[in-house]
């Protein structure tokens, strides 16, 4: 594919460049409480207002039913963008409506505008190839090129992502080619030992990437609620921790080939429990107890991995050459259970592999409980994208960009 630096050596000048951009940020009302995504998008949008083009960035936020919705409106994205650029930044209050039209019209070289939220639009997300059509013809009235730097929704088939490109001269952004660039490093001549942690709720999220792991990495550490299904599936007691039932077969199969290839599937050996499921917003002390693993009080749920679990994860991570960390190890959103995901995001940092953080409730992890961002390898800003991409999957948006 092409990347934004051949489009940037042909000139962009008063062209009008679609920046296809994930600002799919969370919000606490309209208070941003996480600009990850916004600053990953920076040196792209920058790069092209340097160099005199009228960027148009576009973007989707939350799951509106195609229809306007104030609840999901980037209007605080464009806003805290222009904080980082240092510039004033236009809104459109719609996508492809009079205000679109007239923002863009109204840009000078090297100015910057934010549409309105793409799924506003039901032409955006539609399974009907003509609807996504329409709206892709649309879009495209508004650029002259296409840059594509919005990683984490590369795995979808919406207009923005996979149907604009082709109607426009299109190129990766700086986002997206990197993205690209670390996840080849995960799939084509891997430094060993490759380690993988992957973690989060549910088991069924992470079945497909564990099967194509099974046959990649040397070592696969198991923690989150997805755990419990995998310590169920041994035959331990669980309690009233989560349980996905329906997968007890497949992951007594992933056991089973594990052993037979000789991939070390590591469980936790210990969990910390508590009577019930914690308050995320009082954060009152819940009173966790550590307990082994085959042995959790029916009345208890585990909540995080334990001590001895925190110690057996790192000692697995330490010798390692590349790791990729998808996941926390427990509700690191409360104190109590925080400290399994910390512990494993410095064992990361403690070892000399190449490190990858999965995108997702991993990468705000790493930014609420304080690490240092560029310590890491890279922090990837697609956890869907990247496990999809890690699966073998063609992704619409990458292969939109292909020439």
């Amino acid at each position: 594919m092409k990347t934004i630096d051949e489009l940037l050596a042909d000139g962009v000048a008063g062209k009008r460049v679609f920046v296809r951009a994930d600002l799919n940020v969370p919000l606490s009302g309209t208070t941003i409480t996480d600009d990850g995504r916004i600053r990953a998008v920076l040196p792209t949008v920058k790069a092209l207002a340097d160099a005199g083009a009228r960027v148009v960035v576009a973007s989707h936020l939350g799951r509106p039913k195609g229809a306007p919705d104030p609840a999901f409106s980037l209007a605080p994205a464009a806003a805290r963008l222009g904080e980082l650029l240092g510039a004033d930044v236009a809104f459109a209050t719609d996508t492809v409506g009079e205000s679109a039209e007239a923002t863009v019209t109204g840009l000078a070289d090297g100015q910057v505008a934010v549409l309105e939220n793409l799924r506003f639009n039901a032409g955006e997300t539609s399974k009907d190839d003509a609807e996504r059509a329409a709206f892709a013809d649309r879009l495209a009235g508004l650029a002259d090129v296409y840059v594509g730097d919005g990683f984490g929704a590369v795995h979808r088939r919406h207009a923005s992502v996979f149907d604009l490109p082709a109607r426009l001269p299109h190129y990766a952004g700086h986002l997206i080619a990197t993205e690209v660039g670390v996840l080849k490093k995960l799939t084509e001549d891997v430094k060993r030992p490759y380690v993988v942690a992957l973690g989060g709720a549910k088991v069924s999220d992470k079945l497909a990437v564990i099967d194509q792991l099974l046959g990649k990495a040397d070592r696969i550490l198991i923690g989150g609620g997805m755990a419990y299904t995998f310590l169920k599936a041994k035959g331990y007691e669980i309690g009233s921790s989560l349980l996905q039932e329906d997968q007890l077969p497949a992951v007594e199969e992933y056991l089973e080939r594990a052993e037979k290839t000789g991939v070390e599937l590591v469980l936790p050996v210990d969990a910390l429990v508590a009577s019930a499921f914690p308050d995320l917003k009082a954060k009152a002390p819940a009173d966790p107890t550590a307990v082994a693993a085959d042995a959790i009080p029916a009345d208890q749920m585990g909540l995080d991995i334990g001590p001895e679990s925190r110690k057996l994860y790192a000692s697995k991570i330490a010798d390692a050459a590349t790791v990729f960390w998808n996941g926390p190890m427990g509700v690191f959103e409360h104190p109590d259970f925080a400290e399994g995901t910390k512990a494993v995001a410095q064992a990361l940092l403690d070892s000399e592999a190449f490190t990858v953080v999965g995108g997702g409730d991993s990468a705000a992890a790493v930014r609420i409980l304080g690490f240092d961002e560029n310590a890491f390898g890279h922090i990837s800003t697609g956890g869907g994208a990247s496990l999809e991409y890690l699966e073998g999957k063609t992704l619409p948006g990458l292969a939109a960009l292909e020439d």
